[in-house]
């Protein structure tokens, strides 16, 4: 309960960050509720007027014509606080789920790994919307809750001294019920988003996974699976509204009893003539609306706990650390030289790289060779700032250490393409156009063709036009990497890293492309993880990689020559025969 309540206040400071639409609101529910007060004092004039002074409808006309305004008042004032509530709610969900989204790219792509996708896709979009009702209706009822319960027993108080003290006594009885309901509530809500992020991630699973189960013939069995977890999921959500029903239904008990006994009060002092009418019927009009406030806070109380175990998965994520970054902003440069000097880094407490130790030349082509683990894309990551090593340095052109450095001053000065590049919904020229925003169509052709897939983007039906799907749906393995290439290069960045970027494409189009990149080596710097040595043997030296220490290195032929590890891998690969 403590955490939900720590919980709530970040919620409600989130809320107070808005753009004033929220304090709007909040103020137009206020006077609205006071409004209710004057409606309620005209209503008692009319009738005590015509009831009981037999006064005429002319005489009573003023009063009427009041009501008539307030009631006016009254819905132009509720139309206003709608209207501010969801769009202070849209302005803070906009927010958080940028405040999210930014959170995670600074964290990097090593710390996405190790979240389940659809638990960040639900968090991000159903939990982020779950907060809505608490920041549109809450919010704004808790403020009313205080505000005009404490504006009628201010009325009421000096009208009788017995009816605003069962309202005093009756009021709070209401929140102290809702506060024991909670902690039930609380523990229903979490397993029952928990189940939601669970289903949410089976789902994904299984789309993702569709081919393997078919083929497997085990489609039968996750829809069995998904059921049971949707019935697991629907089972929690009953269990919460049955806790929200509860708590309304104790509300209406208290509110009615309440108002009964205030009645039943006025009902014997108007017999006895202790109490005129005109009284009487007031208070026994504003003790109603009194409970309105508070009936409204039962009615959105769930929404609240809903809130909070959506906002505990996302504050989770905001309060994740992210991996310190360097603030030098250096300009664009010419070159780029890459020395490591005594470099570790661990990941999940295993050591990959240790003390290791390796030159990159400027304007050479570097191949990083080694047996599976040996530590190569790991040497990549920390290149491109998705990391930071435990010890050690990455030195810039023999002057800047690379952690001093801003990631978005450096990140504009790299390339990158990973062995399963990724293709986003929209059309080709969009997806090319991510290396350099505004390129022009001229660009992109040039582009296309050096990585070899002009030919292919112009034969479809709308050249550089057509949509593709996500991750490249519609497009082959190898089309998908020639794009990805083509993005690359578009981006004219003095520094490329590789990740075996030509394992989708037959070996006439990997020579191809190979020839290509030793062109585009003049003034670049270009960085291959090769897990074939046919990719590394067009480098101009090759780094051998094994326990995360650099054990050879030298140009690949002669490598090749030798006896060491590089000539070991060449014979485990079948590239050169065994050494008799």
């Amino acid at each position: 309960m403590a955490k939900a309540a720590r919980i709530d206040t970040r919620l409600m400071q989130e809320g107070r960050r808005g753009n004033g639409a929220l304090n709007a609101s909040i103020g137009l529910g206020l006077v609205s509720g006071w409004a209710v007060i004057a409606q309620a004092v005209c209503l008692a004039q009319i009738v005590n007027g015509l009831s009981i002074r037999h006064g005429t409808l002319a005489g009573q006309a003023p009063w009427f014509y009041a009501l008539a305004a307030l009631f006016l008042f009254r819905a132009a004032l509720a139309y206003a606080a709608e209207i501010a509530a969801f769009r202070a709610a849209s302005g803070i969900k906009t927010r958080l789920r940028g405040a999210l989204l930014a959170h995670l790219f600074a964290r990097g792509p090593l710390a996405a790994a190790g979240e389940a996708s659809a638990d960040i896709a639900a968090t991000l979009l159903e939990g982020v919307e779950a907060l809505e009702p608490y920041f549109s209706r809450y919010m704004p009822q808790m403020a009313l809750c205080v505000a005009v319960p404490l504006a009628i027993l201010a009325l009421v108080f000096p009208l009788d001294l017995y009816s605003g003290l069962i309202l005093l006594i009756a009021g709070p009885l209401v929140p102290l019920f809702m506060v024991f309901v909670g902690y039930r509530a609380e523990a229903i809500n979490q397993r029952q988003w928990d189940k939601l992020l669970r289903l949410s991630t089976h789902f994904l699973d299984v789309l993702q996974g569709l081919t393997t189960l078919k083929l497997f013939g085990r489609a039968r069995d996750e829809i069995a699976i998904a059921t049971r977890i949707s019935d697991d999921y629907r089972r929690t959500t009953m269990a919460g509204l049955r806790v929200a029903f509860l708590t309304s239904a104790v509300l209406e008990f208290f509110a009615s009893l309440a108002i009964a006994l205030v009645a039943v009060l006025f009902g014997a002092r108007l017999l006895h003539g202790h109490i005129d009418f005109y009284r009487a019927f007031l208070v026994l009009l504003l003790a109603p609306e009194y409970f309105v406030p508070l009936r409204g806070l039962s009615v959105h109380y769930h929404a609240r706990m809903t809130a909070i175990a959506a906002a505990r998965r996302m504050f989770d994520v905001l309060d994740a650390p992210a991996p310190p970054q360097g603030s030098l902003i250096l300009p664009r440069q010419p070159y780029i030289g890459i020395t490591y000097t005594e470099l570790s880094f661990s990941y999940d407490g295993v050591k990959v790289l240790d003390r290791l130790n390796a030159d990159f030349p400027a304007g050479k082509i570097t191949a990083i060779a080694g047996a599976s683990g040996a530590g190569k894309t790991s040497l990549a990551r920390l290149l491109l700032k998705f990391s930071v090593p435990d010890s050690g340095h990455i030195i810039l052109n023999g002057a800047h250490d690379l952690k001093d450095l801003a990631a978005e001053a450096w990140w504009p000065m790299l390339a990158w393409v990973p062995q399963n590049p990724r293709l986003f919904h929209g059309t080709i020229a969009e997806n090319l156009r991510l290396g350099r925003p505004g390129a022009t169509l001229e660009a992109l052709r040039v582009a296309a063709a050096r990585a070899r897939a002009l030919d292919f983007i112009e034969a479809l039906p709308d050249g550089f036009e057509t949509r593709v799907g996500d991750g490249g749906a519609g497009l082959s393995g190898g089309q998908i990497q020639r794009i990805a290439l083509a993005r690359a290069w578009l981006r004219d960045a003095p520094l490329l890293i590789m990740d075996e970027a030509t394992a989708n494409l037959d070996e006439a189009s990997e020579s191809e492309i190979l020839d290509v990149l030793v062109e585009l080596a003049e003034g670049r710097t270009i960085v291959l993880i090769a897990h074939r040595l046919a990719v590394a043997a067009r480098a101009d030296q090759v780094l051998v990689l094994q326990h995360g220490r650099v054990v050879e290195a030298g140009p690949p032929a002669v490598l090749l020559a030798g006896n060491g590890p590089y000539r070991a891998l060449a014979e485990a690969h079948g590239e050169v025969p065994c050494a008799s």
